[in-house]
């Protein structure tokens, strides 16, 4: 993903044509073995999650594998989702549609236990329109969540960066910090150390005590938990049927 000079990273084109000239499987930032402790943590098997952006990573099998029951899996290019949708074809806890993620009304509010993002809300970040297209995208999200549950982020992006475009009150979440060491860092071999459960404190100025904010061996993972009663739906749109 490039930093810099926007890309066409929100356009369903920029992006078909990348997984026609390269399909090999691909997993941003982290594989389901170094998130592992945390998604369990937060969500549990049993919950329905959104997997925005899903592209072509793996980790929604290993999470199947390890006893995920009900996986939603979206993204904005028909090659890739129908390249999926054909491998998975056997595979009834996996679901694949084509959908742009700031546009999620084909779900109702309130329909899904988490939702998980790896790359997602940075490749919007990097793209035209940014700032527009990331409120776009999480406020759907945000309403498709039930109250008590969680939108997990995963990002090289430190809380002086994330944070104006989550700490926004209309969202109506809580945000916990973990950190996780990049893959192939030196202390990824300790990723399941009990430290890297714990969260991290965020100050005031969004830095974070002892951590470097500027760590490029870090990721950022944000466990934005939405206020409200647990397990109901949220009055509304009621989305496509």
């Amino acid at each position: 993903m490039t930093r810099g000079n926007p890309q066409a990273y929100g356009e369903a084109s920029y992006w078909d044509n990348r997984y026609k000239n390269d399909s090999s499987t691909f997993d941003w930032y982290q594989r389901y073995a170094g998130l592992s402790a945390l998604l369990q943590k937060y969500v549990p098997k049993t919950s329905r999650i959104l997997m925005v952006g899903c592209g072509n990573a793996a980790i929604s099998e290993d999470m199947v594998n390890d006893g995920y029951q009900e996986i939603v899996n979206i993204d904005i290019s028909t090659v890739v989702i129908e390249a999926m949708q054909q491998k998975y074809q056997h595979v009834p806890q996996l679901k694949y549609m084509t959908m742009d993620v700031r546009d999620l009304s084909t779900f109702e509010d309130g329909s899904f236990d988490a939702v998980l993002d790896k790359g997602m809300l940075d490749s919007l970040l990097c793209g035209t329109s940014a700032a527009i297209s990331a409120a776009k995208m999480l406020e759907e999200v945000s309403r498709v969540l039930r109250g008590g549950s969680s939108y997990i982020l995963v990002t090289y992006g430190d809380p002086r960066v994330r944070l104006p475009h989550l700490q926004v009150p209309a969202l109506n979440w809580n945000i916990t910090l973990h950190i996780l060491p990049r893959p192939g860092s030196q202390k990824f071999d300790d990723v399941s150390s009990p430290e890297f459960l714990e969260p991290v404190p965020i100050n005031e100025d969004g830095s974070i005590g002892p951590h470097s904010a500027l760590d490029s061996n870090l990721h950022y993972i944000y466990v934005c938990t939405k206020t409200g009663d647990v397990g109901a739906k949220k009055g509304g749109r009621p989305g496509k049927k």
